[in-house]
């Protein structure tokens, strides 16, 4: 009878001790990286996850999340992927060219990834070499120049972190943590990351206030006389091809200071060409080209105003456009009022320790 006594005691004890202290609290790094529901995409996105042969799920994009934005997938602890596709540029970069571990300097700006979800031809990196958002979300990690790591390194690192494990497990069905894992839940995180509704877009839905006259202009002009629409359509306004616009070469040495998408074919006609970057949030992200080598958008427009630089594989679509300055300028207004909303993100205000 006293055993009981004394049992019964200790329960009463610990049930008093749960009830005066709660439930385990979650980890602090969960505050503000809850698993929530799949963003809707924005007016201006027909396309839906759906869509998608393996659509993201939302436990996958929360620990997409937490993975995009930790510089420890980096060799040195030093660099993210948000540290060049950083969110409040649309998840480009303000700068020419990007910046890697030890201060290295890159040949090529991070491009915007915003509304890749749905890229008609599975082609990634200004120069087109990965076939899957998963494969280029790889890559920096093992470029000595950006990442500076090794996806051995970089599992070994995260298996370290103990905090993780029950994550990849919501996300995948066990905690296993492996290069695959990690790159489909960054390329899902990177996939809820869209853009629409702009001003743009309102007014093609029926509002007509939502742009000025100038704007309406542009439109005019950029699926008119400038033609723009020829490699900027669809719905986030690229043809995911690659063209030579003439950027980056040197009329001297008849040669390009990037070779763009002729290094992954291995032929002479793709020298100089690139692919063609959204024009979404295109606003956020100066200097413009793979090298940023045009400090504004006039500058991009000028550029094309011209007809590109002449060079033997040129673009046939290249040609001299003919504008004056004003309808450069509306062109310029255009292409403000398709910056929007639904990409933005501070990201996690910690990380699983």
């Amino acid at each position: 009878m006293r055993n009981i006594v004394l049992r019964t005691g200790i329960l009463l004890g610990v049930l008093g001790v749960l009830i005066a202290c709660g439930s385990p609290s979650k980890p602090a790094w969960e505050e503000g990286n809850a698993v929530v529901p799949l963003p809707t995409p924005p007016l201006g996105i027909t396309a839906k996850f759906t869509d998608l042969p393996e659509p993201p799920t939302p436990e996958r994009v929360r620990l997409g999340r937490w993975l995009f934005f930790d510089k420890r997938l980096s060799a040195d602890g030093t660099i993210a992927c948000a540290t060049c596709h950083r969110p409040e540029h649309a998840f480009s970069e303000p700068t020419p060219v990007s910046t890697g571990v030890r201060g290295q300097k890159g040949g090529r700006k991070s491009p915007s990834f915003v509304n890749l979800a749905w890229t008609i031809y599975p082609v990634f990196f200004w120069d087109g070499r990965a076939d899957s958002l998963e494969a280029q979300a790889l890559g920096p990690v093992a470029n000595p120049i950006e990442m500076g790591n090794t996806h051995e390194s970089m599992i070994s690192s995260l298996r370290q972190v103990k905090g993780y494990a029950k994550y990849f497990k919501e996300a995948f069905g066990t905690d296993e943590i492996v290069k695959e894992r990690i790159a489909k839940a960054i390329a899902d995180y990177e996939r809820t990351r869209m853009s629409g509704n702009s001003p743009w877009d309102r007014w093609q839905k029926g509002d007509p206030n939502a742009v000025s006259a100038d704007v309406k202009k542009g439109h005019a002009l950029f699926f008119g006389k400038a033609a723009c629409n020829q490699c900027h359509l669809g719905q986030n306004f690229t043809d995911n091809s690659f063209h030579n616009l003439g950027i980056g070469w040197n009329a001297e040495t008849q040669k390009f200071s990037d070779d763009g998408r002729s290094v992954v074919t291995q032929k002479s006609e793709d020298r100089g060409a690139f692919k063609t970057p959204t024009l979404r949030e295109v606003t956020k992200h100066p200097p413009f080209m793979h090298d940023g080598s045009l400090p504004t958008l006039r500058d991009v427009m000028v550029h094309y105003n011209k007809g590109g630089h002449a060079n033997p594989t040129l673009d046939p679509k290249m040609k001299p456009l003919g504008l004056t300055e004003g309808e450069i300028q509306a062109l310029v207004k255009f292409m403000e009022a398709l910056d929007g909303e639904g990409y933005q993100d501070k990201g996690p205000a910690s990380f699983p320790q």
